[in-house]
C-alpha cells in the first residue's frame, strides 16, 4: 500500500511539474521583433565570415493542367555569395522552361550580385518587422515575424519568416512577392524551407502556386540536395593574421 501511495505521489509530482513547466513556457517573455532581427543580422554576419562558398543540386518541377517541365541544375556559390547555375538536364514544356524556369535562374543570379544583394536582404533597410508569436519547426523553437516590404520590389516579400530561436537563422518563409515577378506570372504564393548543414542553414525546398497568363493555375516545386561546403581558406586566414601582427 505504501509503494502504491508513493507511486501516486510521484505521478502527481510529475503532473504538477509538467504543468508548471507549461505555465513557465506560456508566460515566457518573447524578444521584440527588433531584438530578433538585430540578433539574426549579428549571427548571420559571423557565419558569413566562416562560409567559403558551396555547391548544391537543385531540381525544379513546374506544371499546370496542360504542360509540365523539369530541370536539374548545379549551383555554385562563391564566398561572396554570388551564384552561378549550370543546367544538368531539362525536359518538358519549352514555354515553361523559357518563361518560368530560365527566368528564375537569371533573376536569382542577378539578386546574388553584390550591387543588388543589399536591396534584397531581409534587413531593416528593406522591411518593417512585427512580432507574430512563436512556433515549432522540425522540433526546434522559432520566432515568427511579419515582413512588410518598404518597396514594391520583385525581390522583396510580403509575408512571414520563422527565425530559429537558438541559431537566429531563418528556417521558413511564407508569403508572396511584393511585386509580380513577370508579365506572365501573377498571384504567387510560396512556402520556402531551410535545412541545417553543419553550422549553416541552406534552402531545402520551395512550393509555390501561381497564375500563369493564358495557361491558368500552375505549381512549382524546388528541391535542393547534395550540399557540399568549400574547405576553409587557411591561406587567407594566415594572411589576415600576418597583417594584424604587422599593425
Amino acid at each position: 500500500m505504501k509503494m502504491a501511495m508513493n507511486s501516486v505521489i510521484l505521478t502527481l509530482s510529475i503532473v504538477v511539474l509538467t504543468a508548471r513547466l507549461g505555465i513557465a513556457q506560456t508566460n515566457e517573455v518573447l524578444p521584440t521583433a527588433d531584438e530578433v532581427v538585430a540578433r539574426m543580422i549579428q549571427l548571420d554576419a559571423r557565419r558569413q565570415t566562416q562560409l567559403q562558398g558551396y555547391t548544391a543540386t537543385r531540381h525544379y518541377v513546374a506544371f499546370n493542367k496542360q504542360r509540365r517541365a523539369e530541370m536539374l541544375v548545379r549551383i555554385t556559390c562563391t564566398k561572396d555569395g554570388v551564384k552561378e547555375f549550370a543546367t544538368l538536364s531539362e525536359e518538358g514544356s519549352r514555354w515553361i522552361r523559357k518563361h518560368v524556369l530560365y527566368k528564375m535562374l537569371k533573376e536569382e543570379a542577378e539578386a546574388s550580385r553584390r550591387d543588388t544583394r543589399s536591396s534584397t536582404r531581409i534587413i531593416p533597410a528593406n522591411y518593417d518587422f512585427q512580432g507574430a508569436g512563436q512556433d515549432i519547426i522540425d522540433g526546434r523553437s522559432a520566432y515568427v515575424l511579419s515582413l512588410i516590404p518598404k518597396a514594391e520590389n520583385k525581390y522583396l516579400i510580403a509575408g512571414k519568416i520563422w527565425v530559429d530561436a537558438t541559431d537566429y537563422s531563418i528556417v521558413r518563409i511564407e508569403g508572396r512577392p511584393a511585386r509580380n515577378p513577370s508579365f506572365w506570372t501573377r498571384n504567387v504564393h510560396f512556402v520556402h524551407t531551410y535545412e541545417k548543414v553543419g553550422p549553416f542553414w541552406f534552402a531545402a525546398s520551395t512550393h509555390s502556386v501561381s497564375e500563369i497568363r493564358i495557361f491558368g493555375p500552375a505549381e512549382l516545386t524546388i528541391e535542393n540536395s547534395e550540399y557540399s561546403l568549400n574547405p576553409p581558406d587557411h591561406a587567407a586566414d594566415d594572411r589576415n593574421h600576418e597583417a594584424r601582427l604587422s599593425q
